[in-house]
Formats: C-alpha cells, structure tokens, sequence
C-alpha cells in the first residue's frame, strides 16, 4: 500500500487526499458533459464545485461523528481535528444538500441538475474507493482465498487482533498481531462503481423522465452498498446483523424506487440533438366538414 506520496516537513500528501481531489474533478467533468447533453453549460457544475466539495466534507465528517459520538465526547479535540472519519452517506448527503441550495439560488432546473449528477457520482466513488485501496481502509473480512490482500501499513492494519476486535471470525491459532488477508472489497467496490457508471452514462443518453436517471443511481447504488458490507470488516451492526450502512442503502433504494415511480408522469429530459417529435412534425391539417 502507499498511504503517503511525499512530505515536506510536517505537510503530509497522502494519496487517499489526492484521490479525493481526483474524485471531486473528474466528477465535475462527467457532470459537465452531462449538462451539455441537456443542452445547458457545463460551467454549471465548475461554479459549484468548491462549495459542494465542502458540502461533502463537512456531512462525512458529521455522519461519522454521530455514529462515533462516545469517542467525540472523550476526545473532542482529536475527533473534529482528524483526518479521518470521512463516510460517504455523509458526504452524499452534505454534498447534494450543498448542490440543492446552489441549484435554487441560481433558480435552476432541480430535477435536471440532479439528474447531471448520477452518473458522475457512480465514478467518483470508484475513483475515491481507489484512495481508500490505497492507504488500506474499508477493507473486508478475514479470508485465506486467493484473491486476499493484506494490508500491513492499513489504517488500521489488518491484524486478527483489529478483526476481532470488530467482531470478525478470525481462527484461533492466528495470534492478535499477525497481519491476515482479507477481502479486498475497495476494488470490488471499483468494478461495481464503474458498471455503475457505464450503466447510468449510457441511461443518461436515453429520453428517461426528469429525476429518473437519479433515481436509477439510488437504487443502483443502494444494492451494490448493501450487498457489499455483507463481506466487510464493520464493527457496526446494529439490527438483525446489518451494519449502518446497509441500513442507509435500504432507506436509499426504497427512496430512488419512490422517486422513479413520482416522476413517470414528469417531462422528459431534454437530450440535446434528440429533437422531439412534435417540434420536427409538420402541423397537422385541419379537417374539414
């Protein structure tokens, strides 16, 4: 693993904050090229991007804070100051609320907007799962099969020790400071990040309704989550064995099934080159009596 790229003094360049940047960049472009299929600018998105990017940072951080309130409460400080602690439900949800608040002050088409975003989302989070390979975090559970990865330079590193420590079966004849294989789920979670996106940038071609190509990255994205924490190392299940997340997953699909059912009856989407056929058609004769 490569945590970090260089330092210069105390500054430290890890490569999970420049995957981060990576993520926020080619999410903007994707976006970007998105608008102009809907005959809009794509400098939308580039005059959003710094305050969406804060949005993202900021609801990370204070999902994870509320699921971790015990370690704010002995150490304030050190919590809020951490570089770590970025979750993506949070940052999801602080960054389109950030996106949300720019889109009315600006008096732009929510639904169209939104719809801009999916699939550049989807690649986003296979570009910043690449980060989280790379300095060896959100790894899953211990496994001897061929396609482990250990991860001795993680944070934390994956000794059997951490594992047990989150509740994973680790065999008993492995002592708590060996560093074990386990399943590499950030690059599970890049393959099926990019089906994603293949999945809704060739949807976002297509004349679905306005919101429904958002509504497809919910529910595609809310079954890949929940599926995938069944193989990850979570110290947070919390109902019927399922963690958080695969909590947040199901409240995100039922909500993508619910918004693609409200707007089927919205207009469609305005696919730049894809005239519609009332505005190409000649006027109708009227007939006479």
């Amino acid at each position: 693993m490569f945590p970090v790229l260089f330092r210069i003094g105390d500054f430290v360049v890890t490569t999970f904050g420049l995957m981060m940047l990576f993520s926020f960049l080619s999410a903007a472009w994707i976006a970007g090229r998105q608008l102009e299929r809907y005959g809009m600018k794509r400098d939308l998105v580039w005059d959003t991007l710094a305050l969406v990017a804060l949005g993202g940072i900021a609801g990370a951080k204070i999902y994870y804070l509320g699921l971790h309130w015990q370690d704010l409460i002995a150490a304030p400080l050190r919590e809020l100051t951490s570089r770590g602690g970025l979750v993506w439900y949070g940052g999801l949800i602080g960054g389109m609320t950030a996106y949300y608040i720019q889109i009315r002050r600006r008096k732009l088409p929510v639904a169209t907007m939104y719809d801009a975003t999916a699939p550049a989302l989807a690649l986003a989070y296979a570009v910043g799962r690449l980060g989280c390979f790379l300095v060896g975090d959100d790894y899953g559970k211990y496994t001897d099969a061929w396609y482990g990865i250990a991860f001795p330079k993680g944070s934390p590193p994956s000794t059997a020790g951490y594992l047990r420590t989150v509740g994973e079966d680790v065999p008993v004849s492995i002592p708590d400071h060996q560093v074990v294989t386990v399943h590499p789920t950030q690059l599970y979670e890049i393959g099926l990040a990019l089906v994603m996106f293949f999945i809704l940038w060739n949807a976002g071609g297509k004349r679905l309704r306005q919101g429904q190509l958002f509504a497809l990255y919910m529910m595609l994205y809310g079954v890949e989550r929940f599926f995938i924490e069944f193989v990850r190392a979570k110290g947070d299940r919390v109902f019927l064995d399922f963690s958080t997340s695969q909590l947040a997953s199901l409240a995100l699909l039922t909500a993508g099934v619910l918004l693609w059912s409200f707007r089927r009856n919205a207009p469609t989407a305005p696919v730049a080159g894809e005239s519609t056929r009332a505005s190409k058609a000649p006027p109708t004769a009227k007939r006479t009596v």
